[in-house]
């Protein structure tokens, strides 16, 4: 998977981070750089945070996800990936996307 080159303003900050964590973030970050790897993880998990607030807000409006839709859509999600696997296999539908 290639990475999306994305420009914008920057600034330093500090923090701290335990450090037997960043020893490990360290080990992990390799060419990318610490600043790289924190500021991807922070965006995760900001987008992580603003998905928590849309699945709240969605069952405050229409109740909670009963069993069945939530089968279903574990159902669904083990199609598309069987659907990608498929596409990426030599001699799959690859062409076909």
């Amino acid at each position: 998977m290639g990475s999306m080159v994305v420009c914008m303003a920057t600034r330093k900050v500090t923090v701290t981070i335990p450090e037997e964590l960043l020893d490990e973030i360290r080990a992990d970050a390799a060419e990318r750089g610490i600043s790289a790897y924190v500021a991807e993880a922070l965006q995760l998990k900001h987008d992580r945070d603003k998905l928590v607030e849309l699945v709240d807000w969605l069952q405050e409006e229409y109740g909670p996800v009963t069993d069945e839709e939530h089968a279903a859509a574990l159902a669904e999600i083990d199609e598309i990936d069987a659907e990608h696997a498929r596409r990426r296999t030599p001699g799959g539908n690859e062409a076909a996307a």
